[in-house]
């Protein structure tokens, strides 16, 4: 056979550091604008969560540093310093106090409590309970579902659990799982989302009135990933379209109420290998403004915060009401 007649592959445009899946490609899609710089060297930035005066908390992962965003003044101070804890996620409870998720070790983690000023400091999950606690959401009841982020692709040990109004009692909702991260709380409170990270997957959890029973045939995968790392952080709107950030991507995948993928949301710089740590979506309340944190690692841009429209305006949780 001639050598001219043999095709050859050759990398498009769009087959660089990240590629969107083709499956993904006819999704609608708009690109981030930039909105903040918390720093012009890396920080693994995750948390995003508002206060009902409108502040914006945020973490540093690996530093431990809680900050403070004051929206009025676009002024950001750290609150309080998680030494060696590695905190991961940020949630207010209904009487106004911080609650921390932390991964700790990596093999042992905690929750803790402090108030908006950084003290008042109290344990809610200890360490010697052994979960790694990487995400939290807040049930209308004061307690909470927390996800431990442990366990392989295919080691799965990590599960969901729900820590009761009194924090005296941890129960586990779903187990055998890969590395379950982000997690979110639908509006009526009976559909649990929770991103695993390892397996590259989506769950929704169906939940009856009790908050941890599944009913039969109540759980399901909707949606499967594509490429490195996975799905991290999520967040709904009042509309429960879910917002899912894709880590080591550079963008965040849209939901709608049924698991089916609706859009997505890019950062700019991804396509040259920029600003890939996308982490945490959020929308800012009262409005369909769409923050999502991110870290550029080792390639110069620092730790920022992009912004983009929604579907929706944000869910008016009870911690607003």
């Amino acid at each position: 056979m001639s050598k001219k007649n043999v095709q050859k592959l050759s990398y498009m445009a769009e087959s660089g550091y990240v590629p969107i899946p083709p499956a993904e490609k006819d999704l609608q899609t708009v690109t981030a604008n930039f909105w903040f710089k918390v720093s012009d060297e890396f920080k693994q930035l995750e948390g995003l969560c508002f206060d009902r005066e409108g502040n914006l908390y945020l973490l540093e992962v690996f530093g431990g540093s809680i900050m403070k965003i004051e929206l009025a003044t676009m002024k950001i101070r750290e609150i309080y310093k998680a030494e060696a804890m590695n905190p991961a996620a940020i949630k207010i409870h209904k009487d106004g106090r911080l609650f921390i998720c932390c991964l700790g070790d990596f093999k042992k983690g905690l929750v803790f409590a402090i108030t908006p000023d950084g003290n008042n400091y109290e344990t809610i999950v200890p360490t010697d309970a052994g979960h790694v606690v990487d995400d939290m959401v807040f049930d209308s009841k004061g307690g909470f579902y927390f996800t431990d982020f442990v366990g392989e692709s295919c080691n799965p040990t990590g599960g969901v659990y729900y820590v009761s109004p009194d924090f005296k009692t941890i129960t586990p909702v779903m187990k055998n799982m890969s590395g379950p991260n982000g997690i979110a709380l639908s509006t009526n409170e009976r559909v649990l989302w929770v991103t695993e990270t390892n397996a590259n997957r989506l769950h929704l959890i169906e939940l009856e009135d009790d908050g941890l029973t599944i009913p039969p045939f109540g759980t399901c995968i909707p949606y499967r990933f594509t490429g490195y790392l996975g799905p991290d952080s999520c967040c709904i709107d009042s509309e429960d379209n879910l917002y899912v950030a894709m880590y080591n991507q550079g963008r965040v995948m849209v939901f709608n109420r049924h698991g089916f993928p609706i859009g997505q949301v890019l950062i700019p710089g991804r396509e040259s290998g920029h600003n890939l740590r996308t982490t945490h979506p959020m929308l800012i309340p009262g409005t369909d403004d769409l923050l999502i944190c991110t870290n550029d690692w080792t390639n110069g841009e620092g730790a920022q915060i992009f912004i983009a429209k929604g579907f929706a305006k944000a869910h008016r949780g009870f911690q607003f009401r």
